[in-house]
C-alpha cells in the first residue's frame, strides 16, 4: 500500500491544507484530469464523449457530510437536473439506449442530508426516493456510494428499504472493511446490484485491513461471491490482478461480457478502459464534477503513487 496514503488522507480532512492547495493558481488545470469541471455544462461534453467511445458513465455531483438542509435540497435539485440531462445525452448518442442503462448517477447519502441534526436519515431517505423516482422515468440507474465506516450500517439499511420499490438500486462495498465479505453475501442473496471497490478513506485497524495483500484477498473473496450470484456485478478496480481475476471468475461462472461490468475512474487508465471496451466488455467511467472536488482529489492521490506524481509534476512544471 502507498506509504504516503495516511498523510494524504489526513490532508483530505485538513481545512488548512485545503485552503493552501485550492489557492494555487494552477491547481484547477491539474484537477481537470480527474474532475470533469465544476458545472454541469462542463460535465455534459465529457459524458457525451465517453458514451460515443462505447463506454458507460456514472456521474457524481461532488459533495458529502452536508450540515444544512439548504445544501441537501440544492444537491437534490442538481441531481434531478443531472438525471434529465444525462438521459437526453444518452438518447442523442446512436445505439446507446440499451436494457442496461449506460447512464447512471452516483450519490452519497451524507450529501442528501443523512447527518442533519433533525431527522437526517429520514430526510436522506426521502431525497433518495425522489431521485430514484426520477431515474425510473428517465431510464437512468442510481448507485449509492460508500463513505467512511461510520456510515456503512445506515447506508446499507437505507438501500435495503429503497430497494423494496427500486430493486435495481445499487450500493458500493469497500473490501478493506472487515465486514465486506459478510455484507457482500447478504446483499447478493437479496439480489442487490453491487459496486465492488477497495476503499478510499482512512480507517482504523479495528474495522479495516491495513495491508494491501489483505485488502486484495478480501476483494477476491467478495468478487467470487458476486460472480456466483444471480445479479449484475460491477468490478470497480484499476488493478490488473483484480481485472484478470474478474475475467477468470466470469468465465468459470458462464458469464458473458454483458453479464457484468468493469468500472474505472475518469482520468485513470484510459487506454485500459478503451481496451476492455474494444473486447466487448461493459466499461463504466465514474465521472465527478462540482466545486467540492478537494476531498475527492485527495483520495485519488492516496490510492496510487502515480496519481500523486502526476499532480506534483504538473505543479512543478508550471
Amino acid at each position: 500500500m502507498n506509504p504516503l496514503r495516511p498523510a494524504i488522507l489526513a490532508a483530505a480532512g485538513s481545512s488548512r491544507m485545503k485552503n493552501a492547495i485550492t489557492r494555487i493558481p494552477v491547481t484547477a488545470a491539474v484537477v481537470r484530469r480527474f474532475v470533469a469541471g465544476e458545472a454541469r455544462a462542463e460535465l455534459l461534453p465529457v459524458a457525451t464523449a465517453l458514451l460515443e467511445s462505447g463506454r458507460s458513465v456514472s456521474v457524481d455531483f461532488l459533495g458529502e457530510y452536508t450540515t444544512e438542509r439548504a445544501q441537501a435540497d440544492a444537491a437534490v435539485t442538481e441531481y434531478l437536473s443531472l438525471i434529465d440531462d444525462l438521459a437526453e445525452v444518452d438518447l442523442a448518442v446512436p445505439g446507446s439506449h440499451t436494457d442496461i442503462p449506460r447512464v447512471e448517477v452516483s450519490l452519497k447519502l451524507s450529501a442528501l442530508g443523512q447527518f442533519l441534526d433533525r431527522d437526517g436519515p429520514a430526510i436522506a431517505a426521502e431525497n433518495l426516493h425522489k431521485l430514484c423516482t426520477k431515474a425510473v422515468e428517465r431510464h437512468v440507474w442510481v448507485t449509492v456510494d460508500a463513505e467512511d465506516h461510520t456510515t456503512t450500517a445506515d447506508t446499507l439499511q437505507a438501500v435495503r428499504t429503497a430497494r423494496a420499490e427500486f430493486p435495481w438500486l445499487a450500493v458500493a462495498l469497500q473490501t478493506y472493511l472487515h465486514q465486506a465479505e459478510a455484507n457482500a453475501r447478504d446483499l447478493a442473496a437479496d439480489g442487490t446490484r453491487i459496486r465492488l471497490c477497495k476503499g478510499a478513506y482512512q480507517e482504523p485497524a479495528t474495522v479495516a485491513y491495513q495491508r494491501r495483500s489483505d485488502v486484495d484477498a478480501s476483494y477476491l473473496r467478495c468478487l467470487d461471491v458476486l460472480m456466483r450470484g444471480a445479479w449484475y456485478p460491477m468490478v470497480a478496480s484499476h488493478d490488473p490482478a483484480m481485472i484478470a481475476a474478474a475475467l477468470t471468475l466470469a468465465d468459470e461462472n458462464n458469464r458473458a461480457p454483458g453479464d457484468f461490468e468493469f468500472q474505472m475512474l475518469y482520468g485513470i487508465r484510459d487506454a485500459e478502459q478503451r481496451r476492455l471496451t474494444a473486447e466487448g466488455h461493459n466499461l463504466r467511467v465514474y465521472v465527478p464534477y462540482g466545486t467540492q472536488w478537494y476531498g475527492y482529489l485527495m483520495r485519488r492521490l492516496a490510492e496510487r503513487p502515480a496519481n500523486l506524481g502526476f499532480f506534483l509534476r504538473a505543479l512543478a512544471d508550471r
